[in-house]
């Protein structure tokens, strides 16, 4: 199918950062064939849109969210032992592949409303999540955790392993799912457990390797006591710290570990709002990108962020940087838009196919309507989105030449089904919670 969108702000996302304030993108099946501006190329056969001076610009990727764990959100907020007291006992007692499917779906949903078109997620029973991303038309990588910790979908790290199998079998030669493997930290798998991913992961170089890095002080302390140097330095005596490595956090870093991740050539998945809200600390994401990484931004997931848009993530992660510096200069906002698009899907290897519109690459990109009152006047598109911007400004959204929203309807989900299906699975946590607290 051939498309042709006219009369738009067209934000390319390229290395010259080019726009076309009255511009046009011709996408010719999955691909986009050309972009530019002034007046659009003679296309009788294709279907034409007028975006009405709307932004047109590449989809958002999310570098780091946990799908399934939306129907977990705003479970307790105010709770101080909330994990131990009701997320651990609720995951050991209800996550299964139907809760799993449940909670991605709803996911998904939230995902291609807010304009996010690839994403990077870590949960149990991955297979299923694969599933829905590939039924809701998603870009994804599918990360099957494993972990020390009694995880609810394996009893031993073999269970977890031949689980990844499955996992990489199904979805190995998938055209937008893309099967990965995800220890879920170094204090909760162990250095043997990592060489053993390590050894696994040079036999699979095409199957990515997602990780939570540094992101706590208990994680630092447990790396200081149990092997005298930083959690970085450990994950590279294990053979991890390789090209390509997709790193969620990285709160606790010093200067080596920077040095150390830059010459190791790994990924940065920034996740602002989750780690504010856990008290956490602000990632180093203007030092990082200094010393060379790519840092993309995560939702991480709705346990912890709350929502998976990264427009609610844009303001946080530039004022962030601000605050450490003292300054307004650092991560100007074309820089943030850069890290939610192409610099994101550099982290996750994806930035030859997606990331930036221009022709060859595949057709993943959005639509924003500049209606809201708050969006103007407009001096700089960059800032409006940044600052002003919100998920419901997103009305429409494309991956691979398909259509998965137009005018805010989702066409790849059946909406009513997905809602009535996680609240199904919200009414059996409510109960459990009921149970706890009757016996404590």
């Amino acid at each position: 199918m051939t498309i042709l969108l006219t009369n738009a702000w067209v934000l390319t996302v390229d290395a010259a950062m080019t726009q076309h304030e009255r511009g046009w993108v011709h996408i010719d099946g999955d691909r986009i064939a050309a972009v530019g501006s002034g007046d659009a190329p003679a296309l009788p056969d294709a279907e034409h849109i007028d975006c009405g001076g709307d932004i047109v610009m590449p989809g958002m990727v999310n570098t780091h969210c946990h799908m399934a764990m939306s129907v977990f959100r705003g479970l307790a907020e105010d709770v101080d032992d909330r994990l131990y007291r009701y997320i651990l006992p609720l995951e050991r007692k209800f996550v299964s592949p139907e809760m799993v499917r449940a909670g991605s779906a709803l996911a998904a949903l939230e995902l291609i409303h807010a304009g996010i078109t690839s994403v990077a997620d870590m949960y149990y029973f991955e297979t299923e999540v694969g599933e829905v991303c590939a039924e809701a038309g998603l870009r994804a990588i599918v990360g099957q955790t494993l972990a020390d910790f009694d995880p609810p979908d394996q009893r031993d790290f073999d269970e977890g392993f031949a689980r990844l199998e499955e996992l990489v079998e199904r979805f190995g030669t998938h055209p937008l799912v893309t099967p990965s493997v995800a220890p879920h930290a170094p204090y909760s798998t162990g250095l043997a457990v990592m060489e053993r991913v390590a050894d696994w992961s040079a036999a699979h170089p095409d199957v990515p390797v997602q990780i939570h890095l540094a992101e706590s002080t208990l994680e630092v302390e447990w790396a200081t006591k149990n092997h005298g140097k930083s959690t970085v330095a450990v994950t590279d005596d294990a053979g991890l710290l390789k090209p390509g490595l997709i790193c969620a956090h990285c709160l606790q870093l010093g200067d080596a570990d920077i040095a150390l991740m830059a010459e190791r050539q790994v990924g940065v998945a920034t996740n602002p709002r989750s780690n504010g809200k856990a008290g956490r600390g602000i990632a180093p994401v203007d030092r990082l990108r200094q010393a060379g990484l790519p840092v993309g931004i995560g939702s991480d997931g709705a346990m912890s962020g709350n929502t998976l848009d990264l427009l609610s993530q844009f303001a946080p992660v530039g004022m962030f940087a601000k605050l450490l510096a003292g300054s307004r200069k650092p991560l100007p906002a074309k820089e943030v838009v850069r890290m939610a698009t192409i610099e994101g899907a550099r982290v996750l290897g994806l930035d030859r196919k997606t990331g930036s519109l221009e022709a060859g690459k595949q057709a993943d990109l959005i639509r924003i309507s500049l209606a809201a009152p708050r969006l103007h006047p407009i001096y700089d598109p960059y800032s409006a989105l940044v600052f002003a911007a919100m998920p419901t400004d997103v009305t429409d959204t494309m991956v691979a030449g398909r259509w998965l929203m137009r005018d805010r309807k989702v066409l790849t989900l059946e909406t009513t089904k997905v809602m009535a299906d996680a609240l199904q699975v919200a009414d059996g946590f409510k109960r459990e919670m009921r149970r706890i607290d009757a016996a404590s």
